[in-house]
């Protein structure tokens, strides 16, 4: 797909407008801004003197610990699904 071909979707994230451009449907890339500006809120209403910057990376620290958390819980559920697999072969 080139660049010509991708979607832009315009998103509203912590009080500014972006367009967003990818393969994503607009409602999914819709979906994702709305999530990554409420988790901005969140860590804005307990740390109010954050700056923009600070806060964007404060809000993708916590983004990507929640994802290695999810990674980590999938994969472990993956090798009890293989381990309970094997056993019923056996």
């Amino acid at each position: 797909m080139s660049q010509s071909d991708k979607k832009r979707t315009t998103v509203e994230i912590h009080n500014r407008t972006y367009k967003i451009v990818g393969d994503e449907p607009p409602h999914h890339i819709r979906m994702v801004a709305s999530l990554v500006d409420q988790k901005m809120k969140e860590i804005q209403e307990s740390n109010p003197r954050l700056d923009t910057a600070q806060l964007a990376v404060l809000t993708a620290v916590n983004t990507m610990n929640d994802y290695l958390k999810l990674k980590e819980e999938y994969t472990n559920l993956e090798s009890k699904e293989k381990d309970e697999d094997r056993k019923n072969h056996d």
